[in-house]
């Protein structure tokens, strides 16, 4: 077939469009198999791995401006012809029931920002960032809150499940992970909160994928030991994100002379602390043990906040003296950092979902030489086995 002749065939797979805007028509097997091309070849020439083709053809998968681009010029059509978008309505969309994904349960109000997904048959929102610099990105804001969801007033449709990745945890990294991700035309929703309720919304069903930093008290080991005793043996894979260090994060130039946990104790030193179920608690009480010391006595120790930049912008601001967390938050504000454990950051992924398009492109993202060099220089992680699946 010469270029500009009609594409063969009435038949068109649907794909959702990254925008939410309404639904792409996808051509592009038709169009390889008129052309006499296999998958496999049509991914040499692309540079994207065969299972990427298959996911384009069967609409789990919508390529970005590049990808779509190398596809039209291998297949000598243009990019209207393998793709077509119909026009956007600018009919407000209806009020969206969905369940929040709020770390902690804590109240939302009316007006707050959210981002929008689907897991499944599930409509989630998570909160949109509260510390930006800028308007946050968000998809719609809450109208109305209670104990069993929310209803939001939305700007798009949520991303459909096959285009829109929800991943919970609290690894300040996650965005360089996200913003690869999303460079393959995944929308990717991200929700901050402590390892263990990270690991209860997936047991949930409620997020495709939860991060952790867990260590098992007995055998030192972090997270598989915990996964064994809250899944199913099989249902769940995990995969090495990146080791890193977490200790005290303290003002620059140290002023309080913070050197470990047992300067904590007594009140002279003040803390923001991380809720039950975050690693950063857990190593926090668990030095505090070692040291024969009483939550009670340390300055702050029931001051919560939600994240470890959240903690770092608390000691930035001379809000408090210093917080457990990971060296990329002290990095980020430019804070000293005084380190206490060396530990492994995982993710979680229900097994089910390894064969869907939104998981494949997560581990493409996790061993892009790309991310692993982002990690490094950015967070100062180590990133060695980044990528490796564990169970």
């Amino acid at each position: 077939m010469t270029r500009g002749s009609p594409i063969p065939g009435k038949a068109a797979n649907r794909a959702s469009h990254p925008s939410g805007g309404g639904t792409t028509t996808v051509r592009l097997r038709q169009v390889r198999e008129a052309r006499g091309i296999g998958a496999s070849e049509m991914a040499r020439r692309v540079g994207v791995s065969r299972q990427t083709i298959y996911a384009i053809e069967s609409g789990d998968y919508v390529p970005n401006t590049t990808v779509a681009l190398q596809l039209a010029r291998v297949l000598e059509v243009s990019v209207e012809d393998l793709f077509s978008i119909p026009a956007v309505s600018e009919e407000q969309p209806a009020a969206i029931r969905a369940e929040l994904l709020a770390a902690g349960g804590g109240r939302h109000s009316a007006g707050e920002l959210v981002r929008l997904g689907r897991v499944g048959p599930r409509t989630v929102a998570a909160p949109a960032a509260r510390f930006p610099t800028f308007l946050a990105d968000g998809d719609g804001v809450i109208e109305t809150w209670n104990r069993t969801g929310v209803t939001i007033r939305s700007a798009t449709e949520p991303a459909p499940a096959g285009n829109c990745l929800v991943i919970a945890g609290c690894d300040p990294a996650l965005s360089v992970l996200a913003g690869e991700v999303e460079s393959a035309g995944t929308k990717v929703i991200m929700i901050p909160c402590s390892s263990r309720e990270a690991l209860g919304w997936l047991k949930k069903g409620l997020v495709h994928v939860a991060g952790t930093h867990l260590r098992d008290h007995t055998t030192g080991e972090y997270n598989l030991p915990l996964l064994a005793s809250l899944f199913r043996k099989g249902s769940v894979r995990a995969v090495t994100f990146a080791e890193w260090e977490e200790g005290l994060v303290v003002r620059r130039g140290n002023p309080k002379r913070i050197r470990s946990v047992a300067d904590l104790g007594g009140g002279r030193i003040a803390i923001v602390n991380r809720e039950r179920g975050s690693g950063a608690r857990d190593l926090l009480d668990s030095k505090l043990r070692d040291e024969g010391i009483q939550p009670r006595t340390v300055a702050g120790y029931d001051r919560v906040v939600p994240s470890h930049l959240a903690g770092a912008f608390a000691v930035a601001n001379s809000e408090a003296d210093c917080c457990v967390a990971t060296v990329s938050a002290a990095r980020c504000l430019g804070l000293d950092f005084v380190p206490l454990s060396e530990e492994r950051f995982d993710l979680i992924v229900a097994s089910p979902e390894m064969s869907t398009g939104v998981v494949r492109a997560l581990f493409d993202a996790l061993n892009r030489a790309s991310l692993r060099r982002k990690l490094a220089v950015l967070a100062g992680y180590e990133v060695r086995h980044t990528g490796d699946t564990l169970m």
